[in-house]
């Protein structure tokens, strides 16, 4: 919804007067995670579509966002008491992207405005996170920095800025990096095109990530049989114990 909401400047842009448009694609509609799966590397790419193809006399900026479903995350702050680390402060973001990629073919300060680049969430400073436990600005601030310093260092979030490659004015791609840490679940790859500070043109396509061969039917077990899959997880656990005192006997 919030998605749609923040595409809906663009799409009455281009309703109200012949406008640029946008035909992207991604090179991956599907990524399979296996128990060998590192991470993807995705080309999303297409083609600037001017009315009457006439390019404009100032070239216009692409930024591409990648995203993964949103979740719902508490933060905790750890402090020191009597020289023992306990849990202090927290916070509750209720939709956090579980993934977010954003490349660009400028930085974005030199594309957008502020309020531009909040309205289409561009640039991890810009992430709308609904925090619903945190009043004060100051902590606020101090929680999301940290939220997003820890997803960035697991590959989880990513800034590419000047890495779009346009050729011509009229077609564009960007690599964005797919962690081997992301979830399952139904991605996007937003495209916007900008002109003179302004979106002028947004466009998304749909990237399924899903899992295949045993990691599925685990999952799958985990999810239909959670009371059998618990019971196997601990005899499994058990097992393994045993095997290792054995084996440790014996040496």
């Amino acid at each position: 919804m919030r998605r749609a909401l923040a595409l809906l400047p663009a799409t009455l842009l281009i309703a109200a007067a012949p406008a640029p448009q946008l035909v992207p694609d991604v090179s991956q509609r599907e990524v399979v995670i296996q128990y060998s799966f590192t991470g993807a590397d995705l080309l999303l790419f297409g083609a600037i579509v001017y009315p009457g193809g006439r390019r404009p006399e100032k070239p216009a900026d692409i930024v591409v966002v990648l995203k993964g479903p949103e979740q719902s995350i508490v933060m905790r702050e750890k402090q020191k008491v009597a020289g023992i680390w306990v849990n202090a402060d927290t916070a509750r973001f209720r939709s956090a992207p579980s993934f977010y990629a954003m490349a660009s073919s400028r930085p974005i300060y030199k594309i957008v405005d502020d309020r531009t680049a909040a309205i289409y969430e561009l640039g991890l400073d810009k992430l709308q996170l609904s925090p619903s436990s945190l009043n004060d600005t100051a902590e606020l601030d101090r929680f999301q920095a940290g939220l997003v310093d820890l997803r960035a260092r697991a590959g989880l979030f990513v800034e590419k800025p000047g890495t779009v490659e346009i050729t011509d004015g009229v077609l564009y791609r960007a690599r964005l990096p797919l962690s081997a840490r992301v979830i399952v679940g139904d991605y996007t790859a937003e495209t916007f095109l900008v002109q003179d500070g302004r979106v002028v043109a947004g466009a998304v396509r749909d990237i399924v990530v899903r899992k295949s061969g045993f990691e599925q039917f685990m999952a799958t077990a985990a999810q239909r049989w959670s009371f059998f899959y618990g019971l196997a997880a601990i005899a499994l656990a058990v097992g393994m114990g045993w095997a290792a005192g054995a084996i440790a006997k014996r040496i």
